[in-house]
């Protein structure tokens, strides 16, 4: 049951950031954010562990959003903080992102090459359906999509390893900790 929570509650709060952000109500996507994170949280075995992991992709995907609006490839609307600087909404987005990793994306543990795999594929076809949408701007379509393929594959290891250590839900984690062990 946790993991249709999760992944509707993910879909619903995505979808209202993107057109949110679309339609210039960049308060929207984070008001539907903070509701699946109080869920989330509620639901954790170890709420200050979820909550470290959840800043920590904050923190890295500020870092990442900022640096493609920094080089111009990516714009957005609404909610900037400066026009070098991913806007507000964007970063919740990530800590949204940060809900699934150990509940519906658990499945990508331990296989850092999959995870780099999703995230090439992955990353790239959200921003494309964000700008679909029309929440996002890829101002320079090629170099964007390279970044966003190359940058997410990176950051889908690093996160998925991040999410085993910063377990805080219930579920297989004292199983899988041992099987991989051994």
């Amino acid at each position: 049951m946790l993991f249709l929570i999760n992944f509707a509650g993910f879909e619903l709060a995505w979808l209202s950031s993107v057109i949110g952000g679309a339609r210039e109500m960049p308060w929207l996507g984070p008001l539907a954010v903070l509701i699946v994170l109080a869920i989330h949280l509620s639901a954790a075995r170890k709420p200050f562990d979820e909550f470290l992991l959840i800043a920590c992709c904050a923190l890295i995907g500020a870092c990442f959003d900022s640096a493609l609006v920094a080089f111009g490839w990516v714009s957005y609307k609404a909610g900037l903080f400066s026009e070098y600087l991913a806007p507000y909404w964007i970063i919740t987005m990530w800590m949204l992102f940060a809900t699934t990793l150990n509940v519906s994306m658990r499945w990508l543990r331990g296989k850092p090459g999959l995870a780099a795999l999703f995230g090439l594929i992955g990353g790239p076809v959200t921003y494309a359906a964000g700008e679909k949408l029309g929440g996002i701007i890829l101002a320079s379509p090629v170099a964007a999509m390279v970044a966003l393929g190359l940058g997410w594959a990176l950051i889908m290891p690093i996160l998925m390893r991040l999410s085993e250590t910063l377990d805080g839900m219930p579920g297989r984690r004292r199983a899988w900790v041992a099987e991989s062990s051994r």
